[in-house]
Parts: structure tokens; sequence; C-alpha cells
């Protein structure tokens, strides 16, 4: 098998890292953010990516400098070998940078802690993937590759160097999983673990971000932060800080949770820097009830009353409600058919008409299972992105309400914003940000244009031998399924396990209703089961499993291949639905085929897929078209509805941090937006 660390043979420039000096409170200052600036940084990362090549020799030659001193390093007594990590964090704090040698000698020590304590030693490509993090920058490393290790040598060599490093994972499962996972690693270094947990006090969370090394997720972290900004107040410099900290009882910083903002590693880096940064980060309050029962009731009633498209519009792809004129004009007619003495919120045009916006769109954007689930006679709001339930978390203005009273439930109270701020803004304040993902399809450029992040490819250890099948399209949701279902049965009777991925809870109920009816046993992983994902996620590698799964088995966990499984073909993945972005399509892929292993993705589609609703042609029209011009049409046109919304939601993004930003400097004359 050939050297994956020989593809970079070369020289490459060798530019020491450096550590950012200390704060009291530490965070970078915001980004310059003008058209000029961005445009210039589109210019730069356009540069960068054509000097990747570079820095990759870089990070293979510390890595064979590394694996160089493995051998002597091996012969090493533990007390030898203790006395080495001492020298080492010794010099990084002195230096005050990392140094190509320092960075080499660190990773070669921790290596071989880690296969002492753990019985894992790193990979030379692991090396690579740590040096990039550790240059801060995205590492892609194909899924499978193991970058919950990768992280412990770029997290570990950076808290010897006295940097407190922040882990930051897609969710609280995964969060405390690697945390205690790693921690007799990082223990015989030295080094102190914290974990971030749902439901910790104040004084638990601050423990917790004092340890060297934190594992949290980024909801929490960037809570957190908001919560430590609003106890900091407007005139938190970092010398009044450091003043205030010489009297400990009365300083603010008794009071706050973080130490600030030293260094970042962000695993599942699209997901989190990408995917979630369309929806921004609120903190609320309690305010009462802003409306009764009997307006959102009324509310309710009227948006059931009016007519799509002559009243309003529905723009799927965007997610929103748009109203015509003649809708606003009913819409006003019916709220003064109300009886003298109505409720003042029916007075106003734009009060009455967010009411009715948002009624409608409780009744027509968000869905049972899709969006939400119901567990204990109340609305849970379902992640998208990781398909994950958030039962702490409200849609505002009025919208969870209205849900709650189109499902029955009883009506929560209305919040008032206390602070506010996006995910561009809130990791862009990070002295040093970086990540691992298994793709950046698409996102590369802007990875560097919002987090000035640079993105590197790593080779994986082992040549990927997964097949990708050609994809089926089915002209409608039954015969897909039908299809779905003929497949599984086939694979099912030779012994193959089966990974079924979904976009939703209910499309998953679908699927189990199918196999249910085929007679073919199955276990369904979705947000409504989420606190069994390890032990159903542990036997989809198994003779003959077949699991039903939305896209949370697409992060972070490892299906482990059975006894025999190898030899018939690996794990098969079958995909029924496009996600809104292909890189979350190529998560589901790397399911399978992990490690060299063998393994199988297939997509078996239908023209009713929910993408359709953003694409060209209608469903109608794609169905003739397709009878005409053959499969290969659906594929291809099913493709593009991808590609219209990956541009849609980028433009989302920029608008996004654009408002916020505008919005940043409006509330500057009066205070901060967080």
């Amino acid at each position: 098998m050939s050297d994956p660390l020989a593809l970079f043979a070369g020289s490459a420039p060798r530019v020491a890292f450096r550590v950012p000096p200390a704060r009291a409170y530490s965070e970078r200052k915001p980004l310059k953010a003008s058209r000029l600036d961005q445009a210039a940084a589109r210019v730069i990362g356009r540069v960068r990516v054509g000097l990747a090549g570079w820095a990759a020799r870089r990070y293979a030659r510390i890595a064979r400098a590394a694996l160089a001193q493995a051998d002597d390093i091996a012969e090493l007594s533990e007390e030898a070998l203790q006395f080495r990590i001492q020298a080492i964090t010794g010099g990084l704090r002195a230096r005050k940078t990392f140094r190509d040698a320092d960075i080499a000698e660190a990773f070669a020590l921790i290596r071989e802690m880690s296969g002492r304590v753990k019985g894992q030693r790193h990979y030379g490509v692991q090396m690579m993937g740590a040096a990039a993090i550790l240059d801060g920058r995205v590492a892609q490393m194909a899924t499978g590759e193991g970058k919950t290790l990768t992280a412990t040598l770029a997290a570990g060599a950076a808290a010897l160097a006295g940097l407190p490093v922040h882990v930051v994972t897609v969710n609280d499962y995964l969060a405390e999983r690697d945390a205690e996972e790693m921690r007799p690693l990082y223990a015989a270094l030295g080094l102190t673990v914290g974990v971030i947990k749902e439901k910790q006090e104040q004084p638990e969370r601050a423990q917790a971000y004092g340890c060297h090394i934190t594992y949290c997720t980024n909801k929490d972290l960037a809570f957190d932060y908001l919560r430590d900004r609003i106890a900091l107040g407007q005139r938190a410099s970092d010398v009044r800080l450091k003043l205030e900290s010489l009297h400990a009882s009365a300083s603010r910083l008794a009071q706050l949770r973080l130490r600030g903002l030293h260094f970042a590693i962000v695993d599942e880096a699209d997901s989190v820097l990408i995917d979630e940064a369309r929806t921004p980060l609120i903190i609320s309050a309690a305010a009462g009830s802003q409306f009764s029962t009997e307006v959102l009731a009324r509310a309710m009633e009227i948006a059931a009353e009016l007519k799509s498209p002559e009243d309003y519009g529905i723009e799927t792809a965007e997610h929103r409600i748009v109203l015509t004129d003649p809708g606003r004009e009913r819409i006003a007619e019916l709220a003064r058919s109300e009886a003298p003495g109505q409720d003042p919120a029916w007075r106003g045009r734009v009060t009455r008409e967010g009411l009715v916006r948002q009624a409608l769109s409780a009744l027509h954007l968000f869905h049972r299972d899709e969006h939400y689930i119901l567990r204990d006679g109340k609305v849970v709001i379902v992640d998208a992105n990781t398909g994950r339930v958030m039962p702490d978390r409200s849609w505002s203005d009025g919208l969870h309400q209205m849900v709650e009273h189109k499902e029955g439930c009883e009506l929560s109270g209305a919040r008032t914003t206390l602070a506010r701020m996006t995910y561009q803004r809130f990791f862009r304040r990070y002295p040093r940000l970086a990540g691992m993902t298994g793709t950046t399809r698409g996102v590369a450029a802007e990875f560097w244009t919002v987090y000035r992040l640079p993105v590197v490819r790593i080779p994986t250890h082992r040549p990927v031998q997964r097949r990708h099948l050609p994809d089926e399209v089915l002209p409608d949701e039954a015969a897909k399924w039908r299809r779905v279902t003929e497949r599984i049965a086939e694979l099912h009777a030779g012994g193959c396990p089966v990974l079924v991925g979904t976009r939703s809870v209910a499309a998953s109920a679908r699927a189990s209703a199918y196999l249910t009816e085929a007679g073919l046993p199955h276990t369904v992983l979705s947000a409504a089961q989420d606190g069994q994902e390890a032990a159903i996620v542990a036997l989809a590698g198994q003779r003959g499993r077949i699991t039903v799964a939305t896209n949370m088995a697409g992060r972070g966990t490892d299906i482990k291949l059975g006894p025999g499984i190898a030899e018939l073909g690996g794990l098969h993945v079958i995909m029924v639905e496009r996600q809104d972005a292909r890189r979350i399509d190529d998560q589901l892929a790397g399911r399978s085929g992990r490690q060299g292993e063998p393994g199988c993705f297939q997509a078996i589609l239908s023209l009713d897929d929910p993408l359709m609703d953003s694409g060209l042609v209608g469903r109608g029209t794609a169905r003739r078209i397709m009878a005409l011009l053959g499969r290969a049409f659906g594929a291809r046109l099913l493709r593009h509805a991808q590609l219209r919304t990956e541009r849609l939601h980028g433009r989302m993004r920029a608008d996004l941090l654009h408002s916020d930003q505008m919005q940043d400097r409006i509330l500057a004359f009066a205070g901060h937006a967080e």
C-alpha cells in the first residue's frame, strides 16, 4: 500500500504558528465587512486555494518528522516520556509560537501517549489534519478517517502551549462521548477536560470552561458567550476587566461562564459554520402573553379563509409567506367584521397582517414530524441540520404559539429578545479558529470570505472502495417506495446491512410503514428516538440489519461492520430524498466504505422530492418530459433543483450577515446588538 504522505513530497515554506497574547476576556475585534473588503477577500481566497498544495506539503513534512521520532520515543520509560512532555510544554509556552519542529515533537509525544493509554496511535494523515487545524484551516478529511482522534493532536498541542481550547461538536451526545473517550489521554498529558452538558448552572459551566480543553456544542457555546456579553455590559474593555480582576469579589469576571474566546476547533465545520448560519441566535426572556388566545384563534380562522394564490403566495424555497394586495384588503375586511370593542391587535395594519402571515406560516410551512414533533403535549422543534430535537428552543414573533394553537397544545408564554447574534459574527471573534469536515463541496470560498478559513484536503489513510450506483428516479412517491422496498428486500435476503437515509421524521415513518407491510424487520433512528442513538448505530452494520435514519446518522456517528459483512460488499446506504446541499448527501454516502472498507451508495428518488418545489418546472411537466427522455433527465432535474437551493441558502446567509452587521452599526448609538 502506498504512503499517502508521499503525495506531498517536496519543500514548503516554514512559518511559525503564533499564540495570541492573553487578555482578560479574549476575543478578536470584528472583521471589516465593507463591500470592498468582501471583494478583496474573494480574490485572496482564490489565490489561497491555488496555494493549498504548498500548505499540504508542509503538513506532510511535519507528519513525516513526527513519525521519524516514533521508534525512539516508543523506547522511553513512563518517567522519561513525562519528562519530554514537560520539556516541550515549557518550550511552547516560553516561545509563544508553534515551530514546525516543536509541532512534530509534540505530535510524536501525544501519539505515543495515546498508544499507551488508549491503544490507538495516530496515522500520518491524521497528523497532517492536526497540523492544518493548528494553522487555522479547515481540514477536509473523508468520513471515517478518525477526526475525533485527529483533534486530540491539535487540541493537546495547543493546550500544552497554554492556549484554552474549545472543541465544538454538533450535539450534546457527541460532546459528552468525545470528552469521556479522550479524557484518559489528556489526563496523561497533564491536561484537564471539561464538557458542557444540558441544564448545567453557571458555576458548573464556568468550571468546565476553565479546563484546558472543553467539549461543547455550538449552540451552548454561542449562547453562553451571549449571556457573558449581557453580564459584561457595554464598557467591558480589556484594561477595565483586568483592573476589576484585582478585586475578584466585585469583578464581573466572577459572574461569567467563559474565559473568553481563544482557540476553537469546530467538528463538522460545514454543518456548524455554513448550514446553521442561516438562523440567528437569540436570547429571550418571558414577556407574558403578547396576544390572547382569542386573537391567535381569530388569526388562524382568517388564515383558513384566505386562498392561494389570490390572497397569498407560498415561497417554499425561502420558507416564507407573501401577501398580495387583494389578500391585504381581504384581511382588513375580515378584521373589521369583529364585534365592537375588538382587540387593538386588529386595528393596526402591520400587526394584523403580521398575525395572519404567521398563522399562514404555521398552517402551510411548518409541519409535524418534519419541522417539529409533539412530545408530552408540547411542540418541540427539530433541528433541520442535525435531525435532533431542541426542547429548549422556540420560534419567535408569535409563530411558536400559532403552531401550538394549530396542534391543540397549551400555549406557552411570549418571549422578548435580550440579545441577538449570528454564528458568522460569533465565530469570527475567535483569535484562532479551525475546523474539520468530511466535505467542503461548493462552500470553500464561503469559508474564506466569511471566516477567513482556508481549506486543505487531507488524503485518506487507505484507498476508498465505496461503490456509487447510478441514481434511480421514479415518477412519483408511491413508485419510489415500492422500488426502495424491493431493493431492501433483495439486500436483506443476502444478509447485507442497509441504512436508509431520509430528510425528516415523517419520511422515516413512511419508510417504516412500507417495510412493515413488506414484513422486513427494521429499526428507526430519528428525532423521536434520539436518546437511543448509540445503541441503534452500534448495530447498523450487523448482518441483515435494516436501519432507517434521518440525517442525524450522517454526522459524527460510526457504523462498524459485523463479521463477514465486508465479504458481502459492506454497508449499503440508500438515499430516498435529496438534501438541501450535495455536501449532506456526501455525508450520508460516507456512512459506508470507511477506512478502506467496501461499501455501496445508491439514490432512489422521485419527482415528488421536496426539492422539486424550487425547481424550474412543475412535477407534472417533469413527469411528461422524463417519460420521453428517460430517468437520466429526472436525475439532472433534481440536481439542478438542489443547486438552486444551495445558491438560495448562500444568499440567505450573506443577507443575514449583512443585516446583522447593519443592525450592530445602528444599535451602536444606543447599545450593542448583543
